[in-house]
């Protein structure tokens, strides 16, 4: 009896069975009321009788038979028999049979007996309890009331590497690392507490005995109790997911790095997004290093480990201090250390176990491993299209697992990836210095000094965005002491910007000679920007985003002998005029058709300026991105022109500073132009009628003010030149005319008529009596040419002062 399973489930528990007693000659001598339920026997009608005339078939004899010498012979027996029914029909019942000692009396067997299907499916049940703690590879625990170890199953024999018998008794999570055993103690309390199964709660489980073995597991949870309700404890299922873990780990870096990593197109910040990456989820410190050719846009040559820069670089926790060498600062590799091998060869290492004096080893001082007890290295290149573009250095240190074979796999995936994008960031910078270079070699190199205005500017090329923009400057001085100040912009991005930028801008000198009205030059280039469209239009040529479509552009004209400006624009924003004593005013100017949409007029407005005041013209960049609302940054360029900073650098510079941000969006060109007044005595006008006496007149009046100037030794000349226009205005223009003589860098003589005939040199032959004048012009001097204005026409020429007396 004291054998017997006491579970309410087991089909030979006292109360669930049928029992029978037999003596030691096969009568019935006991006989209880399930044994009648079974098999419909009352008492009274088997015992004393032999159980085999009352329960068993004739035909299942031998059977029968057989199994009682097996119990004699063992003492005890178990399996199915077919017993008979009162009614004559067979039950299969599973029996367990025990021999009693009576003493005196000799022997009794003692009889369970349960129908054959319960007893079957008891079995399995046992089975598969059995199995839970013997084969199942999950592992079980079972924690009783006070949190106590009752029961381990082998799976967490093997888990742990500690026999299951020894855990019997051990307190919950006493193995594991403090972490980690504080979250299993709570998971275990928390479900004991609240009945509440937790399933699939995700627990590290490392081992004190081998905390450098990182594993991981996965943890279902539930409360055990008896029929009545009382609280036994709790079991936990612990699934050993450590590999699962590592590889959705390492698919979620990957994916990580596809998402994150050459985003920006910008080698450095490719190098560091790639060593940020890299930690923790792979290493306690990581370093990229690229060959400088790489940073500076250039392809490296094949098998030729060159110059290496340090550009990204990260550690864990805020208190360890990272890989030496700043980002950004050269790295020397002795030719013995992995990463020199790395480079030249192309092959990765992987070195587990670092040894103590690692780092001090000979040859191994320029690998610059950190000094914060690493104990295991990776080194991979990174390799893209054939070419080693540079490596990536991996160290562990705070974490005392080694790094794996699949660890160096990994590694070698991620680095594949990142150096496609790095070799993608190398070829746009390539590309982007190309047209830096192209951009660059097509703007002014140096403003020309001149006397109408002092200037200031400022080109700041996009440092973001699909390509350089199209912006442009320039300051061309004109004749009689003019100047011509330009900025512009093409639609457009990248190389095609900056040609088409460099087409206008040789457009506008070539104009500017002409010496055009504002309003007519821009009409010209709008002209060109239209058979610049047709022309790419006619070749097929349409790159998204850099078709040349339109451009704007300011042109202004100043004076400084008489103070006036004139300017128009087409489509550009207006400039802005700082008055001398600080008033800031936006210039009132019809906006104009940007170039390009041809057939609509440009119109120019001429102003007074006053002696020292500011003229700013800029392009978008400067009033703000494309999101920004441009009234707003105008408002506040007005703001930062009305503080004027004493030196003009200094104004230039405090507009950038307070609207440019650092790494602009846009290209930015700022100019501005404090205007200047030629002094009243360095000019000189006179209005001759027309007549032929005035040519002498013009040599007399001439004459006599270079001598007053002291140019005595340009007389000769100047008397000449201003002979030859005056008579030619009295012989093809029939007005007055006006001599004008200028004093600054240079002489200028300026004749001028309300005539708009072009005057043409030509060779005149030896029998000519006239037709020699202009010819005589352009000998003696070292410019001239013609202007056109609203009233007729000036002849303009210049001579240098060379040997005038200070």
């Amino acid at each position: 009896m004291t054998e017997l399973s006491e579970s309410h489930d087991d089909p030979f528990a006292p109360h669930l069975a049928a029992l029978v007693v037999l003596d030691d000659r096969g009568v019935v001598v006991g006989w209880n009321r399930r044994a009648q339920e079974l098999l419909g026997h009352p008492d009274t009608a088997v015992i004393g009788r032999p159980a085999i005339e009352v329960l068993v078939d004739p035909r299942d004899l031998p059977a029968v038979t057989e199994a009682a010498a097996k119990c004699r012979r063992a003492g005890g027996w178990f399996g199915v028999l077919p017993l008979r029914h009162r009614d004559g029909q067979l039950v299969e019942l599973g029996l367990r049979a025990h021999e009693l000692s009576c003493g005196d009396r000799g022997r009794e067997w003692f009889l369970a007996g349960a129908l054959a299907g319960d007893v079957l499916e008891w079995q399995r049940d046992r089975a598969v309890l059995d199995g839970l703690y013997r084969q199942c590879p999950i592992g079980l625990v079972v924690h009783g009331p006070d949190q106590k170890i009752l029961r381990v199953n082998r799976a967490i024999e093997r888990f742990s590497g500690v026999p299951a018998a020894d855990f019997r008794g051990m307190s919950t999570g006493r193995m594991l690392l403090s972490d980690d055993a504080r979250k299993a103690v709570d998971r275990v309390r928390q479900v004991m507490q609240t009945g509440r199964p937790l399933v699939y709660s995700e627990q590290f489980v490392r081992l004190e005995q081998d905390p450098a073995r990182e594993r991981v597991a996965l943890v279902s949870s539930f409360r055990m109790e008896d029929p009545s309700g009382r609280v036994l404890g709790v079991a936990e299922m612990i699934e050993d997911i450590t590999d699962r873990h590592r590889a959705q780990r390492r698919l979620a870096l990957l994916d990580q790095v596809g998402s994150r990593i050459g985003t920006t197109l910008d080698v450095a910040e490719t190098a560091r997004e790639l060593a940020e990456v890299m930690v923790p989820h792979l290493a306690d410190h990581a370093s990229v290093d690229l060959l400088q050719a790489v940073t500076r846009g250039e392809e490296p040559t094949r098998a030729v480990a060159g110059p290496v820069v340090r550009l990204g670089t990260c550690s864990v926790g805020a208190q360890q201090p990272g890989p030496p060498h700043p980002e950004g600062a050269p790295v020397e590799f002795g030719p013995d250390t992995p990463q020199a091998g790395c480079l030249t060869e192309g092959r990765p290492v992987l070195e587990p176990v670092l040894p103590p004096d690692w780092v001090a080893a000979a040859g191994r001082q320029g690998a610059q491993a950190p000094d914060l007890g690493a104990h295991s290295l990776i080194v991979v290149p990174l390799a893209a299209r054939g070419l080693v573009l540079g490596v990536m250095t991996l160290w562990r240190s705070r974490r005392p697992d080694a790094f794996e074979t699949d660890d160096l796999t990994l590694a070698q995936e991620l680095a594949s990836r990142a150096a496609v994008a790095i070799d993608n960031a190398r070829r746009f910078t390539q590309q982007q210095q190309t047209a830096f270079t192209l951009q660059s070699s097509l703007l002014p190199r140096a403003v020309p000094d001149q006397p109408a205005v002092e200037v200031a500017l400022r080109y700041l090329p996009a440092s973001a965005g699909p390509g350089l923009g199209g912006d442009w400057f320039d300051v061309i001085p004109l004749s009689g002491a003019r100047v011509a100040l330009v900025v512009g912009d093409v639609v457009g991005r990248g190389i095609h910007a900056a040609a088409t930028m460099g087409r206008l801008r040789t457009a506008v000198h070539t104009l500017a000679s002409l010496d055009l009205e504002p309003d007519e030059v821009l009409s010209r280039l709008d002209d060109l920007v239209n058979l610049l469209a047709v022309e790419q239009e006619a070749i097929g040529e349409r790159p998204v985003g850099e078709q040349v479509v339109g451009a704007t552009c300011l042109y202004a004209v100043y004076d400084p002998v008489s103070g006036r400006c004139s300017v128009a624009r087409a489509g550009h924003p207006p400039p802005v005029v700082t008055a001398p004593d600080g008033q800031v005013a936006l210039l009132d100017l019809p906006a104009g058709p940007p170039l390009g949409l041809g057939g609509l007029p440009f119109e120019a407005r001429d102003i007074e300026l006053a002696e020292g005041s500011l003229l700013s013209l800029y392009t978008n960049g400067v009033i703000g991105e494309r999101h920004i609302d441009a009234d707003v940054g105008l408002t506040k360029l007005c703001a930062a022109l009305a503080r004027p900073a004493g030196a003009l650098e200094r104004t230039c510079q405090a507009v950038v500073d307070a609207l440019v941000p650092s790494r602009p969006r846009d290209d930015v060109v700022l100019l501005i132009a404090r205007t200047r007044m030629l002094p009243p005595d360095s000019v000189a006008s006179w209005r001759l009628p027309p007549e032929a006496a005035s040519a002498g007149r013009a040599r007399a009046l001439a004459s006599a003010k270079l001598t007053e100037w002291g140019l005595e030794h340009l007389s000769f000349t100047t008397e000449l030149i201003a002979s030859e226009l005056i008579t030619n205005v009295y012989r093809y223009a029939g007005g007055p005319a006006t001599l004008r003589l200028i004093r600054e860098q240079c002489l200028v003589c300026e004749v001028s008529d309300t005539s708009h005939t072009s005057p043409h040199l030509r060779h005149a032959r030896t029998t000519d009596e006239g037709g020699r004048g202009l010819f005589l012009v352009a000998q003696m001097t070292d410019r001239w040419g013609t202007r056109y204005t609203r009233e007729g026409k000036t002849v303009w020429t210049e001579q240098p002062l060379t040997g005038t007396p200070v």
